[in-house]
């Protein structure tokens, strides 16, 4: 972010001009809001449906909303949705076919929808995870239409983390609750002595324009100490941590290893971790017909590895049991993704751990591979070990050095601690 991007101070009324700006620029707004015993994203048309007030419990399989006395506004962690869900939708149609009166076929192609979003309280995780929703659906030779139309046009205003949720591990996967980038603007919510304001931060052009539109006062020196001191304490707060090894390397050589089948007798190949995952991005595709047969759609929808359809060939699916499923999601998630699209492709949000209905934590299993890597090599092979692990896309035919390098598991244990 440059210096020289503005920075100001927001009270309640100021977020509330806010909303209001980004509505009279024929922006649909959509925040945080409370809805079926939980923080759910959806249009708001006033900072009074924001949860003020409202925080929450989470564990892994478990989710509470808790009332708060403070009246802050975003002390909640992640909800079940990510924004995801706007930008790279369940359900989209891609073309209608109908058969005209001679009989001919005519073929129609579904024009992109381009709304105008505003998205307000996106937290720097899912900063990231749109980042990389971004080159997954935009960056390669075949760009996702829709997506690019809805991305193109979303003015992100990101909120930065103060209070990390039992299940955040965002500081493991290279992130944090700060913004650093990708927003248009990003608030940090202070509720102290001082009172409760919002310390807001330009990072682009459009960003400068909407804060000059929207009363506020400049922002003091307290004002944005407290905001960087604030920031800084929840980066030490996490509630979860993944072992501080090359996530890459660990999956790599743990293709056989008896934690998958440990971890199968637990799973119910569900695929709510895929689902609210902000960025798994999977697809298929699902023709329907009228009853005439003169007219058929085609559409896409969100698919999952956890399906006995995804990997289904001529001869029946691929990956039949419970644990090649688990072992190519987290495979994938963790270590492959690097080799098609250049990072992790998990961001530490913990939406996976706290959804999951039987309550199965990424951090433990991730945890659970490396201590049993580093109980099957004796500390010999420890002092001498190469990191000379070379990777393929397919877990089930990559080559792995079995003696690549990983730190003994009490430095896990000192860095959770």
């Amino acid at each position: 972010m440059s210096e020289q991007r503005s920075t100001a101070v927001l009270d309640r009324t100021g977020l509330d001009a806010l909303v209001q700006v980004l509505r009279a620029r024929g922006r649909t707004v959509v925040g945080p809001t409370v809805r079926d015993a939980a923080v759910v994203l959806g249009e708001i048309e006033s900072a009074d449906e924001l949860p003020f007030g409202w925080g929450t419990e989470v564990e892994a399989g478990r989710y509470r909303l808790v009332p708060r006395a403070d009246g802050a506004a975003f002390a909640h962690t992640t909800g079940p949705q990510s924004w995801k869900a706007f930008l790279h939708p369940e359900r989209e149609k891609l073309w209608d076919a109908d058969r005209t009166p001679d009989g001919e076929l005519s073929l129609t192609a579904a024009p992109p929808v381009r709304p105008s979003y505003a998205f307000l309280g996106v937290r720097p995780c899912d900063l990231r995870a749109i980042a990389i929703q971004d080159r997954v659906l935009t960056g390669g030779h075949y760009e996702d239409d829709g997506y690019a139309a809805r991305r193109e046009g979303a003015f992100l205003v990101a909120v930065e983390c103060t209070e990390p949720g039992a299940t955040c591990f965002c500081v493991s996967m290279g992130g944090g609750p700060g913004a650093d980038d990708g927003f248009d603007l990003a608030l940090t919510e202070l509720v102290d002595a001082a009172g409760h304001r919002f310390l807001v931060r330009a990072g682009t052009d459009a960003g400068e324009e909407v804060l000059a539109a929207v009363p506020h006062r400049p922002a003091d020196p307290a004002a944005r100490s407290a905001a960087r001191d604030a920031v800084d304490t929840a980066r030490h707060r996490m509630g979860r941590a993944m072992p501080p090894v090359d996530l890459r390397t660990l999956l790599g050589v743990s293709r056989t290893a008896d934690r998958w089948d440990e971890v199968a007798a637990r799973c119910l190949t569900c695929g709510n971790c895929t689902m609210v995952c902000p960025t798994c991005f999977c697809v298929t595709t699902e023709e329907v017909t009228d009853l005439t047969g003169d007219h058929a759609e085609r559409w896409q929808r969100w698919d999952s590895c956890f399906d006995l359809d995804f990997s289904r060939l001529h001869d029946g699916p691929v990956r039949s049991s419970a644990s090649s499923r688990y072992r190519q999601w987290l495979t994938h998630k963790l270590s492959t993704w690097y080799e098609q699209f250049g990072s992790s492709g998990c961001v530490g949000c913990g939406r996976c751990v706290t959804w999951c209905p039987v309550g199965i934590d990424i951090t433990e299993e991730a945890t659970a591979l490396y201590t049993a890597r580093y109980a099957a090599l004796d500390t010999a092979s420890y002092d001498t070990a190469l990191d000379t692990a070379s990777y393929d896309t397919d877990p089930d035919t990559a080559s792995y050095d079995e003696h690549a390098a990983l730190p003994p598991p009490e430095q896990h244990e000192e860095t959770r601690r």
